[in-house]
């Protein structure tokens, strides 16, 4: 009796792991990674299009940009590939600003997705301007609307999907609320409750301040979802070339100080549930 009583037990202990595993572990070492020329690319062999590129990054950018010519906001740099594994599941890039900052990037395959953890470093003896910056994913084909597919640049947007209200549920574009005047137009940004609104991409910003700062999208095939979340997160935001915009937060640097960052591009089988779970957990303060 208190074999079987043991015997169960450890079977519904396996079972329990199991269903978590089997839940988490969707990609496991089938995802592989690269950058070349500014373009971060996602590969898997299951996912429409096999890859999914973003343009990292597209800009670091200075505060007061909501009403304001996007030249004159954008602090220019460039990045160079500091370390590639053979097996293409780990990177490390670096960022040098023209105004002197220095950004690393640590880049790492995880079972859910893509890992990155930044240090944002201002070495000069100036304060920096560098409030945040553009990683600018590219789903037009992951979604089944990419440019060999349809001409209507903004089909996409009805398979992407924000959390606006404050439940549970993603709100897929358009989203109630939908602004559509700005210095620049189409588009459409969210902004966090913590950010200044004038310190914001500007294209037209929804009313409506996110429940989640989460972005992302699902499958043409209606089998995967991508998801991008920052921590700290400066906004959120639908681009306007078939892309999608979770940006990260910096808030400037004093001279010599350091700070920390943290995102992830998540990919996995499309369940919303599951994806909110593991979220919830790594992210347990992101709102």
């Amino acid at each position: 009796m208190c074999f079987s009583f043991q015997l169960i037990r450890g079977l519904c202990f396996l079972f329990i792991f199991t269903a978590i595993t089997k839940a988490e572990d969707v990609l496991n070492s089938k995802i592989s990674i690269e950058w070349k020329d500014d373009i971060f690319s996602v590969f898997h062999p299951s996912i429409p299009g096999g890859k999914i590129d973003t343009w990292y990054l597209e800009a670091y950018c200075r505060p007061g940009s909501t009403d304001r010519v996007w030249d004159k906001t954008v602090i220019g740099h460039e990045t160079k590939i500091v370390h590639s594994n053979k097996e293409r599941s780990e990177l490390k890039l670096r960022c040098h600003l023209k105004d002197g900052v220095i950004v690393d990037h640590h880049i790492k395959v995880e079972n859910t997705g893509v890992r990155f953890d930044l240090i944002a470093h201002n070495p000069t003896k100036k304060t920096s301007q560098a409030h945040w910056a553009q990683p600018c994913i590219r789903v037009g084909e992951f979604t089944g609307h990419g440019k060999n597919i349809t001409d209507d640049k903004y089909a996409y947007i009805k398979k992407c999907f924000v959390f606006q209200d404050k439940n549970y549920v993603p709100d897929f574009l358009p989203t109630k609320n939908w602004s559509i005047k700005a210095r620049y137009t189409p588009g459409q940004v969210w902004r966090p409750k913590n950010i200044n609104i004038n310190d914001v991409n500007p294209r037209p910003l929804n009313p409506i301040v996110p429940y989640k700062n989460i972005i992302g999208c699902i499958s043409k095939d209606q089998k995967w979802l991508l998801a991008s979340v920052w921590d700290p997160c400066q906004e959120l935001f639908q681009g306007v070339i078939r892309c999608i915009h979770s940006d990260f937060r910096i808030g400037g640097l004093e001279p010599g100080e350091k700070k920390e960052i943290r995102g992830k591009m998540y990919l996995m089988k499309n369940d919303i549930n599951a994806f909110l779970k593991i979220y919830d957990r790594e992210f347990p303060s992101n709102k």
